[in-house]
């Protein structure tokens, strides 16, 4: 993986975090934090997207699916640590 493809998954990875811990909590958590939650999350937005059979591209169809993946993520961690 080249330096500018790591950027962009750090990039996407800090804005899909973000993005969803506003959503689920209310407010940010921090840029390390954001960034493996949106890494996280877009590993798992990419099983459920792929298992619904939905082909997302580009900078936006990654963002979108790193953004329900980091969503989904955090509100399985709500329900496992009962916050």
């Amino acid at each position: 993986m080249t330096v500018e493809g790591i950027l962009g998954v750090l990039i996407i990875g800090g804005i899909a975090g973000w993005i969803a811990n506003i959503l689920v909590k209310g407010r940010g958590q921090g840029i390390v934090v954001n960034i493996v939650v949106g890494i996280v999350g877009a590993l798992l937005g990419a099983l459920i997207f792929n298992a619904l059979g939905v082909v997302a591209g580009g900078l936006i169809g990654s963002l979108v699916i790193a953004t329900v993946g980091a969503v989904t993520l955090l509100v399985a961690l709500q329900l496992l640590l009962g916050r």
